[in-house]
């Protein structure tokens, strides 16, 4: 009987305290910065709060993907609902490409036709967003590297305490020097960093929904490492997708050195497994071929659903 392995845990049942903590934490900051910014007349934070919001958004469509992949496959999804969780990040970067266009058109009006704000009440608010937004991040800071929403999570609200810290300091230099127009060029820097870590989340989305490569994963790597299996002749027809932002698939022809018998086939195959789930790939399916005879391909599961 093939041994078990638990190189690989399911990030999202551990994430599942921090999303509803970054989610509750970033709302409240988000009710707080619209009322902050509509009584100061704030477009800076009006537009952190617009942010935030959509920060809020994805956390929340991120928590429900990672339900679903609770929910077991059946006979008309059999892969479960795994792929939601990829779908949900590409959701979410087109969400925040829409709110760069809003918040670039209203920056830009206000750039030309600045309006007196309260720089200091901008600092404190501002203030108060660096500690909630890092203090959030860091929650993240553990799963970041083995899923991809956890991954966007992490990098979002990083960049949203970056944005709070730059509204601080613009606060602070439009208490002292009365230079409003500080106020809708802080807005433009907060598009220019949506804009940057959204443009990662949405490429790696948009591969990981057309079944691409997962870009930590190397076709060539997979089969250089499975050649080197002793009995193994070759590994083609390979196939490497995602099944959602924290699991992998493989399927491929397994060419088997001649005279392998049926023992050292299982024993090929378990190798093989314990290998690619070192190279997070979880689900593998393996047709294996032997060139000295005619027998017929067999086609073995190599991990259990």
């Amino acid at each position: 009987m093939a041994h078990e392995h638990d190189h690989h845990s399911i990030v999202p049942l551990k994430m599942n305290t921090a999303f509803v903590v970054g989610i509750v934490l970033n709302f409240v900051f988000v009710l707080v910065e619209v009322t902050a910014g509509l009584i100061n007349h704030s477009l800076s934070l009006l537009s952190d709060a617009g942010h935030n919001l959509a920060d809020v958004g994805t956390l929340a469509l991120s928590l429900f993907a990672y339900r679903l992949l609770k929910i077991k496959s059946n006979d008309q999804f059999t892969y479960g609902y795994r792929k939601t969780s990829i779908l949900v990040a590409l959701f979410n970067a087109v969400v925040l490409l829409i709110s760069i266009g809003i918040i670039t058109f209203e920056a830009i009006q206000r750039l030309f036709h600045p309006r007196p704000v309260s720089g200091l009440n901008i600092a404190i608010i501002a203030g108060i967003g660096i500690v909630i937004n890092f203090t959030t991040a860091i929650m993240f800071f553990r799963g970041k590297d083995d899923d991809l929403n956890v991954k966007s999570a992490y990098i979002h609200l990083m960049a949203d305490a970056l944005v709070s810290l730059a509204i601080v300091i613009g606060g602070i230099g439009m208490y002292y020097l009365q230079w409003f127009w500080i106020d809708p060029l802080l807005s433009i820097v907060v598009v220019l960093v949506i804009l940057f870590t959204t443009w990662h989340l949405l490429k790696d989305s948009l591969r990981l929904s057309l079944d691409a490569v997962p870009e930590n994963i190397s076709v060539a790597d997979v089969k250089s490492a499975a050649i080197k299996i002793n009995g193994v002749e070759d590994l083609h027809h390979i196939h490497i997708w995602a099944l959602s932002t924290t699991e992998n698939a493989l399927t491929a022809h397994l060419v088997l050195s001649p005279g392998v018998t049926i023992h050292e086939e299982q024993k090929i195959k378990h190798d093989l497994k314990h290998l690619l789930e070192h190279k997070n790939i979880h689900h593998v399916t393996l047709e294996t071929e032997r060139e000295d005879d005619n027998c017929e391909a067999e086609v073995c599961m190599v991990t259990p659903e």
